[in-house]
């Protein structure tokens, strides 16, 4: 008799642990669910101009455009309001300001075509375009145009304009940068990063192998004359002198050495006179903007910014009040950097890609060097230790999914989502996966329990022998 009654305690015991874990579980999936609804309730778009939010007041107009879900160009004016809003083609990348006019810019897009026709044999393919477009009146100008025979990196990320008819193009496709004359369409200068890189390097061969993303012609200084190259997938940014070539002592980091960069975009070239040779750079994979100073023939580390939002930045623009303009794309922001390391300015924005301050040169073009400006590096920790923000437990689930997940693998799950989808959503998807699963695997071991069904491994040690 007491026997039985142990044994229907026991039950009762284990159906009751069974059931606040149940209930644990139960919240657990609810929160997860409440944190993924909220985001996607809310948050940035820039889906359309009216969903589009103004900016801060700023001394300049600002330009921002995207290139992943909605293919934009946004410029916003001094106030902060929207004074120009384009989203005609798939993708937009590059934006310079011309000399003559600063409200006047030039950028490079791509438009995905997905019907079978004469510029098109195996849908999807890409058209490329170089326009100019005045930002007052709206009036677009087609400069240079070609269609490519495939979508997936076959873009062109930046283009520069060196003349009144040239201009110098990355082409991510052919892995080339090359020169065209935009009246006649003459490519008169061409250099292929497979003249001077083994193709068992980078990425996979043909497909999306050097990923050119951004080229730099240098008008001033030691380099004069010379091509900046940033090879994404060699994790290097290379100097081309047009008649000689590859200058090798210059090359700025080396493939699959992440300590100094990995996967970088968008690099700016600082010459001596303005406190260079330096250059700096979005160093994307690794979550950082970084700048490098030149010193005794070698490239030094001279300033380094993160903070704990900061997930791929890919655009970095030393301005001439001192402070760096910065695109975060899967921080989904815009901010302007202080060289206190304060973010002095900042506007929310749908995976941007580069940003322009009009009004003060091209990118970089009247900024000193970290190292003249005295600039504080700050990494995510820093940032971290200093917020004061207490305890959220959002950033507790993000800091422990991508202390497991490396950086790369998670920015590449985050272009693909959702735009609504930042690492903290990330990281409550993955935290919510993880409790289905043990809960699952826990309702599967009862079951078996109860039925007394139980499993022994083929090999065991036989403790009697």
């Amino acid at each position: 008799m007491i026997d039985r009654w142990q044994l229907s305690r026991g039950g009762v015991r284990s159906a009751l642990s069974r059931n606040r874990l149940r209930a644990v579980f139960v919240v657990a999936l609810l929160f997860s669910a409440a944190v993924l609804a909220t985001a996607a309730s809310g948050g940035v778009s820039t889906a359309s101009k009216e969903s589009t939010p103004n900016a801060p007041p700023t001394d300049n107009h600002t330009v921002v455009t995207e290139s992943g879900r909605h293919g934009t160009i946004t410029a916003y004016a001094p106030n902060g309001e929207i004074v120009y809003y384009n989203d005609t083609h798939t993708k937009y990348f590059d934006v310079d300001p011309v000399a003559e006019n600063p409200m006047v810019v030039e950028y490079t897009a791509t438009d995905t075509i997905h019907t079978k026709g004469p510029t098109c044999s195996d849908p999807p393919c890409a058209k490329n375009v170089l326009e100019r477009v005045n930002l007052k009146t709206g009036e677009v100008d087609v400069l240079y145009e070609r269609y490519d025979h495939q979508e997936t990196a076959g873009e062109w990320h930046d283009a520069v304009r060196i003349n009144g008819t040239h201009v110098l193009i990355a082409d991510i496709l052919d892995d080339q940068v090359f020169i065209v004359d935009t009246e006649t369409e003459i490519i008169e200068w061409l250099w292929d990063a497979q003249s001077d890189y083994p193709v068992d390097g980078g990425g996979p061969y043909p497909h999306d192998w050097a990923h050119i993303n951004d080229v730099e012609y240098i008008e001033n200084g030691t380099n004069a004359g010379k091509i900046m190259v940033s090879l994404r997938n060699q994790d290097q940014v290379a100097f081309i002198d047009p008649e000689t070539g590859l200058q090798e002592n210059w090359t700025l980091g080396a493939e699959d050495n992440y300590s100094t960069m990995f996967e970088q975009h968008n690099p700016d070239y600082i010459p001596a006179s303005r406190g260079g040779p330096a250059v700096v750079v979005a160093d994307s994979e690794n979550g950082r903007i970084q700048e490098f100073q030149r010193n005794n023939g070698s490239w030094v580390r001279s300033w380094e910014w993160s903070d704990e939002q900061m997930q791929w930045p890919r655009d970095a623009d030393r301005l001439p009040n001192s402070n760096t303009l910065v695109t975060d794309t899967h921080g989904n922001r815009v901010m302007e950097i202080a060289p206190n390391g304060a973010i002095e300015w900042q506007v929310e924005s749908t995976l941007p890609y580069e940003a322009e301050r009009l009004e003060t040169g091209v990118e970089s073009t009247k900024g000193k060097s970290a190292e003249t400006l005295g600039y504080e590096s700050r990494t995510a920790d820093n940032a971290t230790a200093g917020d004061g923000d207490g305890f959220s437990p959002l950033d507790t689930i993000a800091d422990g999914v991508q202390s497991v997940v490396p950086h790369r693998i998670t920015n590449g799950i985050l272009f693909v989502s959702p735009v609504w989808m930042g690492t903290q959503e990330f990281a409550v998807v993955a935290f919510g996966l993880l409790v289905g699963l043990t809960w699952i695997t826990l309702e599967i071991k009862w079951q078996l329990h109860d039925r007394r069904i139980g499993f022994r491994f083929p090999l065991y040690r036989d403790e009697k022998n």
